[in-house]
């Protein structure tokens, strides 16, 4: 389900605000294929993987697929593999095919294809191995040569600020020569990565960000040889605007000829969100957002009108959030915090509700909610919000435990744990230990009265970026708000997350479950 209270780019009087997505669509790309554009990002541990989403008009999207629908091909991906996972990927349409080339950084550089983007997508394909090989992007040149342009991650090849190059099939299925520096950006354009590459009147541009993504800017790179030597020109930095980092994205054109550029803009808890900015050409050089006199570089700003040569008349579009599970497939807005299994939960045992099984996936004696593949999660979708959850526990057994939480690079949560016979709604926080681990402290807790069989669950974030949490037992009137407050952190690329779960308390899986009727998500 939608709800119009959640954050919307369109203003509906012929112009837009950025973000054009208030959603942690790190490292958008994006095409044009005839009259729809399709954009997809990076999902690193994240499943399903890969998103699709759509749009007529550039400015108002729709998450429609995953390229990725339940694992990666991996058995590190069993478990959360926070940071690691899918990294940055482009899209592309090459002789009636979709592709998407992405990295991920233990593994190499893989490809997807299909020829519809919408349906299933053909197993990722591994066409470079090897640890820090990240950010690919195809070219195919008019005499059916194909090169993937890409970037390296310091934290597993030991450099960083480089660009390599190699050549694959016209296919994309492999890798024909040895991978070998095209550009050196050190000096420069230290930290360069992301490219993305584009051929226009005569010359090869490679759009890349540069300089961190919460204070850097955007590079373009143009030679008439693909090989290089190449010029470069900062074509989008923050200047006097309020948006840091303008960075790393895709060009894309209307059908009229006009060109956008689709970029991130890091903004912490929420993550990654997605902007727009106008593109305009001076001496064969792009540049992007407003342009500021007498330099030629864009600085980006949060309001234009809409892009032309597109549909006039698109409604406005509003990310999921919102579920009442009454279909029998999960709502695309969910994902697991690593690979799905078909066990981890149920539409079909009782119609209209989510059942999530009580399991230790970690299959640790005391399991943390970071370590448990079958947390499922959610990205914000708008500044601040409230969020509902209607869970029922009476499925629930002994050493179980079910409810919400909202996690990022620390997470706080609210459980219903079972114990022997007694029932309790404990709150509870995480703290970090050595090596990404995690240890949770319990803060608060009261007994329930056993005969209690539903209630609901509530998180409440403002744009203090603070996190309350409240329950209402069933027969109360009013809701009690838990005595703690929490700041969630974003983590590693990753923004913050509302999610659910059930999960066992102890190293087997004791057969319950908990389930959810309804969660309600609006806009504060």
């Amino acid at each position: 389900m939608t709800d119009s209270r959640l954050w919307c780019s369109d203003l509906q009087n012929g112009t837009f605000q950025n973000p054009i997505l208030y959603a942690d669509y790190s490292d958008p790309d994006v095409i044009r294929v005839g009259d729809t554009f399709y954009m997809t990002a990076s999902s690193f541990n994240y499943i399903p993987g890969l998103p699709i989403l759509t749009s007529k008009d550039l400015v108002n999207w729709e998450l429609k697929n995953y390229a990725i629908k339940e694992a990666l091909p991996y058995d590190r991906y069993h478990s959360p593999a926070h940071a690691r996972g899918i990294w940055a990927p482009s899209i592309r349409y090459h002789n009636g095919e979709f592709f998407i080339f992405v990295g991920m950084p233990d593994e190499g550089i893989f490809m997807l294809k299909t020829k519809d983007p919408l349906g299933d997508w053909s197993e990722p394909r591994l066409i470079l191995p090897g640890k820090g090989y990240i950010d690919p992007c195809p070219v195919w040149n008019e005499d059916g040569t194909a090169y993937v342009i890409h970037g390296y991650a310091k934290s597993r090849i030991g450099f960083k600020s480089i660009l390599g190059i190699f050549q694959i099939t016209a296919d994309g299925e492999h890798c024909i020569s040895d991978d070998t520096f095209l550009y050196d950006g050190t000096a420069t354009n230290p930290t360069i990565e992301g490219p993305k590459v584009y051929k226009r009147n005569g010359y090869f541009y490679i759009f890349a960000p540069a300089g961190g993504v919460r204070t850097g800017w955007q590079t373009v790179l143009r030679s008439k040889n693909l090989y290089g030597p190449y010029e470069e020109k900062i074509v989008m930095h923050q200047g006097s605007s309020d948006i840091n980092g303008p960075h790393q994205g895709g060009l894309v054109d209307t059908p009229s000829g006009e060109e956008w550029f689709i970029h991130f803009q890091d903004a912490g808890v929420y993550g990654r969100i997605t902007h727009m900015q106008p593109v305009v050409w001076k001496n064969d050089w792009p540049v992007i957002g407003k342009d500021v006199e007498g330099i030629d570089c864009g600085e980006p700003q949060h309001v234009y009108p809409k892009p032309s040569g597109v549909p006039a008349d698109v409604e406005p579009a509003y990310l999921a959030a919102s579920d009442d599970f009454s279909s029998s497939t999960l709502g695309l807005q969910w994902q697991w915090l690593a690979n799905s299994k078909k066990e981890f939960y149920s539409l079909t045992e009782r119609p209209g509700a989510l059942r999530l099984y009580s399991l230790n996936p970690a299959g640790t004696g005391s399991p943390v909610l970071w370590n448990c593949a079958n947390v499922l999660t959610q990205k914000l979708v708008c500044p601040a919000f409230t969020a509902d959850f209607t869970i029922d526990i009476s499925g629930l057994q002994d050493k179980e435990q079910a409810g919400i939480v909202m996690i990022g690079g620390e997470y706080s949560a609210l459980a219903f744990r079972k114990t022997e016979s007694e029932m309790n709604l404990v709150y509870f926080e995480s703290e970090s230990q050595e090596n990404d681990g995690k240890i949770e402290k319990a803060l608060f807790s009261t007994k329930v009265d056993n005969t209690i069989a539903t209630a609901v669950l509530r998180i409440v974030f403002g744009t203090d970026k603070v996190c309350h949490m409240f329950y209402q037992l069933a027969g109360e009137t009013e809701f009690t708000e838990i005595p703690f407050t929490s700041t969630p952190k974003d983590h590693t690329w990753v923004g913050a997350k509302i999610g659910v779960y059930a999960t066992a308390l102890a190293a087997g899986n004791s057969g319950g479950f908990a389930e959810f009727t309804d969660v309600t998500v609006t806009a504060l």
